[in-house]
C-alpha cells in the first residue's frame, strides 16, 4: 500500500522490504478545467448541455539546493523567456540536471481531459545514485502559465513510484495537495521536497500554495524562506 500524505508529513525512502528508494518517478497530475454550458435553441427551447474545456498549462520544476544552501542546478521549461529569467539571475531552462540525475518528461499544457487518465501529466524522474554528494535538498513546484487559480483546477497530486513516465510500476506515496489548502488567488504551488538527513533521503510533503505569477518568483521564494 502506498503512503497517502499530509502537508507537513515527513517520510525516509524505505520501502516495505526495507530496501532504499533510489530510482524513482515524482510525477505531478492535475485535471483541465470543465464546465456545463447551454448552447443553441430558440426562445429558450432546444438548448443543448455541452462541455466546455480550458486547457491548464501547470509547470512541473525542480531546484537543487547543495551544502552551502546556494542553487545548484536546476530543471524546468526551456519555454520560459530568457528575459525574464534574467530578470531573477536565473539561466535558461533545461530539462535535464549537469550529472542526469533528473530528467523532465516534457511541457504538458492541458491536463487530463474526461476525467482522470491514472498517468502524471508531467514527471522528474530521480535517480540518487547519479546524485552529485553536495546536493542536499529537492525542491518541486508548480506553475500556472494560464491566469486560472489552484481552486478552479479540478485537482493537483504528486506522487512517488517506481516505473517510467508512461508505465507505474508501484506507488510509494501520494499527496493530494488540493485536499489541504484554499487555492483563491494561488497559482504556484512548492510541493515537496527531498532533503538529506544523516546521509539519508528523506520527503517532506510541503504543499504551500502562493500567489507568484512567474517561476522566477517561486524560486526567490524557496530560496528566501525554506533552507
Amino acid at each position: 500500500m502506498a503512503i497517502d500524505l499530509a502537508k507537513g508529513q515527513r517520510i525516509d525512502l524505505r520501502k516495505k522490504s526495507g530496501a532504499t528508494l533510489t530510482n524513482f518517478c515524482v510525477g505531478v497530475n492535475w485535471g483541465a478545467i470543465e464546465t456545463q454550458v447551454e448552447e443553441g435553441g430558440l426562445f429558450g427551447f432546444g438548448k443543448k448541455k455541452i462541455t466546455k474545456t480550458i486547457d491548464v498549462d501547470l509547470d512541473l520544476s525542480c531546484i537543487l539546493i547543495n551544502s552551502k544552501n546556494e542553487r545548484y542546478d536546476h530543471i524546468y521549461s526551456p519555454l520560459y523567456k530568457p528575459e525574464l529569467l534574467q530578470k531573477f539571475g536565473l539561466p535558461n531552462g533545461k530539462l535535464t540536471t549537469v550529472d542526469g540525475a533528473l530528467k523532465h518528461s516534457g511541457d504538458d499544457r492541458e491536463g487530463d481531459k474526461g476525467g482522470d487518465d491514472g498517468l502524471d501529466n508531467e514527471v522528474i524522474s530521480v535517480d540518487l545514485s547519479r546524485l552529485s554528494s553536495d546536493v542536499k535538498q529537492i525542491f518541486f513546484f508548480l506553475n500556472n502559465v494560464g491566469k486560472e487559480d489552484f481552486s478552479q483546477i479540478p485537482y493537483a497530486k504528486i506522487r512517488m513510484y517506481e516505473g517510467t513516465p508512461t508505465q507505474v510500476k508501484e506507488v510509494f506515496a501520494s499527496y493530494n495537495v488540493s485536499a489541504e489548502s484554499q487555492y483563491a488567488n494561488k497559482r504556484a504551488l512548492i510541493m515537496g521536497k527531498l532533503y538529506k538527513k544523516d546521509n539519508e533521503w528523506k520527503f517532506n510533503a510541503i504543499g504551500d500554495p502562493t500567489d507568484d505569477v512567474f517561476l522566477g518568483q517561486t524560486i526567490a521564494r524557496i530560496v528566501k524562506s525554506y533552507l
